[in-house]
């Protein structure tokens, strides 16, 4: 308990492993990181039960039936270290590792989204998450997942290799917990799940897929923060971040052999996930790579399993960092060699400084494109295409210059991997945004709260004033026009950015959906069937204050002649309707890929709508 009279510190120091404990001390691998202040309780659980969508570890091993002492990191003597000091063989250090971890990426995505994140909201409120519950040692397998039925994420221990083992002992235990990738990863496709619900409905080979590349894509660009890793792998690659391999610390004998440790090249960790269980699985290199899928057209016609398809996306994402980074660094490189510097010696310390704060900021402003793009994709049925759409819409309105080429390198990278998005009519940035809505569509009475988010009697004002428009308003936002088929609003959530000439960008999110019950055969009736869904993310924004006061004046002026005004002084104004159709042509089209999409994965028969859920367990069983 803070006393009173004194704040609440911004953030709390705790200790973790900045990639896994196979690293050792090496290169600042031991980390302490600064994650924002909670009131806590032993576990560590969020103590103010009465705050939404906080987490809770919970330290119960079900394998062994039993439950770990519980650490307090509100104590003395953890404090006054700033957490307890990493080590495989304490679960209390466990428990601060994934805490840490988990709230450092919770952080990270309400940045850049510009809110507040929410665990899952559904249809049947028994499913909702109101706290994530983390399960540091929840089972005996090599295996880590993200259980909504669980309300929580669960992560394994495991035996490593008798053979092949890489940095562990032969038959060691390998805790799943202590991989910050791992946790990145889980943590991903809980936040995820909380900001686009129907993300976890496979309605074709696209939605598994790219649950596992965000998550990858994530975890991956966490490591660009690790400044001792970053310069040591500019000076060991020459600046060349993209190569598998460093460069070994010593030169080879003549005849090619190694001798000692020192001369064995080591894989890159900016660019392998998960090492340690990759190693210890027998894989000999990380788990999954940031580059895995060179370029080609083919894959993507090929490719089913979630993780070698949401490869082809991972590698499209870096292959457009990397291309942005080569750009922004060239520079630097043409003033080094200008001066006689070759760059296969070592780089001297101050140019290895400035390439890694050029990679850092490059790939914070990735990370930022890519979660922000997840408010301007369709609410529905994700395709690889559709995130493209949707990363090129929302830098462009944000950033409409677009100086580093980055949107350039988004299509190039796509294009060459044979994803390309549905509805755009040629191959350029303004082509393949999505289309603006028409001008002049108000939504009035619409509040838009403040950072902190809106209160309960804002939100049930908001949802009124929405529903209105959205049902007043269905052909004009690609909806079915049908009253019997009604529109639901899953979420809505007022958004707050920075605009690129600074000025301060209020925006409101909202998510509209229909769905109609489909046969997962016509011909067979019996069979089963499926929903098929619908609907629109619209992006509404608030207007300029001096157009708030223009209403303003008017309305007073209507009063004083005794007129009644007939507009709301709080409204909004409709920028972007991204739709996915029930109707038309384009809706028949997603209607036949479900069909053939569920009956490949053996879903047909049946009427529950949750057999389409992706089960994480299953998808990540031995990764």
């Amino acid at each position: 308990m803070i006393p009173i009279g004194i704040d609440n510190p911004p953030t709390r120091p705790l200790k973790a492993f900045a990639f896994d404990p196979s690293r050792g001390r090496l290169l600042g691998n031991q980390m302490s990181m600064a994650v924002r202040f909670e009131e806590l309780g032993p576990g560590p659980v969020v103590k103010d039960w009465m705050a939404p969508d906080g987490i809770a570890v919970i330290d119960y091993d079900a394998t062994n039936g039993v439950y770990y002492e519980p650490v307090d990191l509100n104590d003395p003597l953890i404090l006054i270290r700033g957490g307890l000091d990493p080590n495989e063989a304490d679960p209390k250090f466990h428990q601060q590792m994934v805490y840490a971890v988990a709230t450092d990426t919770i952080s990270h995505f309400e940045r850049a989204l510009g809110r507040r994140i929410h665990w899952r909201r559904v249809e049947s409120k028994e499913s909702n998450i109101y706290r994530l519950n983390i399960y540091p040692h929840a089972m005996m397998a090599a295996n880590a997942f993200y259980s909504p039925s669980a309300r929580g994420v669960l992560f394994g221990y495991f035996k490593a290799g008798k053979a092949n083992q890489g940095r562990n002992l032969p038959g060691q235990t390998v805790f799943t917990c202590l991989s910050h990738d791992i946790i990145v990863h889980e943590m991903t496709h809980a936040i995820v799940d909380g900001v686009r619900s129907h993300f976890m409905e496979q309605t074709n080979p696209d939605v598994a897929a790219f649950h596992e590349a965000f998550a990858d894509i994530v975890a991956l660009f966490r490591h660009f923060s690790h400044t001792e890793v970053l310069k040591d792998a500019i000076q060991r690659t020459g600046g060349q971040l993209f190569e598998a391999q460093l460069a070994a610390d010593a030169p080879l004998e003549p005849d090619g052999a190694p001798s000692i440790g020192a001369q064995l090249a080591d894989r890159n960790p900016l660019v392998d996930l998960a090492m340690q269980f990759g190693e210890a699985t027998g894989r000999g290199k990380g788990l999954r790579s940031a580059l895995l899928t060179p370029p080609n057209s083919d894959d993507i016609y090929k490719k089913f399993e979630p993780h070698a398809r949401g490869s082809i996306l991972v590698s499209a994402i870096f292959d457009a960092f990397f291309t942005t980074y080569v750009r922004e660094t060239k520079d630097l490189f043409r003033i080094y060699r200008s001066g006689g510097g070759v760059v296969s010696d070592a780089l001297p310390d101050t140019l290895t400084r400035l390439i890694a704060q050029k990679a850092s900021a490059c790939a914070d402003l990735f990370f930022k494109v890519c979660v922000r793009a997840l408010d301007y994709c369709p609410p529905v049925d994700i395709t690889f295409g559709d995130f493209l759409r949707a990363v090129i819409t929302s830098d462009f309105d944000l950033h409409p210059d677009d100086e580093l080429g980055l949107r350039d390198a988004f299509m190039q990278a796509f294009r060459v991997r044979g994803i390309v998005p549905e509805g755009s009519a040629t191959f350029s940035d303004v082509a393949i945004a999505w289309p603006p809505a028409p001008k002049g569509l108000f939504v009035e009475g619409l509040t838009f709260g403040d950072p902190n988010g809106l209160t309960n009697a804002q939100k049930d004002d908001c949802r009124i004033v929405l529903q209105t428009f959205l049902d007043g308003q269905r052909e004009l936002l690609g909806f079915d026009p049908d009253p019997e088929v009604p529109i639901r609003i899953p979420s809505f959530h007022p958004v707050f950015r920075i605009n690129q000439d600074g000025s301060l960008r209020t925006d409101m999110v909202v998510e509209a959906i229909q769905e109609i019950p489909k046969p997962s055969d016509p011909d067979d009736p019996k069979l089963g069937s499926f929903p098929l869904r619908g609907g629109a993310t619209i992006i509404i924004s608030k207007p300029p204050l001096s157009e708030l006061r223009e209403r303003e004046r008017d309305r007073d002026y209507a009063e004083k002649r005794g007129e009644t005004y007939g507009k709301s002084v709080d409204y909004g104004v409709v920028q972007f309707v991204i739709a996915k159709r029930l109707d038309g042509e384009l809706g028949q089209q997603r209607l036949e890929r479900q069909r053939a999409h569920i009956a490949r994965l053996g879903l047909a028969a049946g009427d529950d709508p949750d057999r389409f859920e992706i089960d994480f367990a299953l998808t990540h069983g031995g990764f």
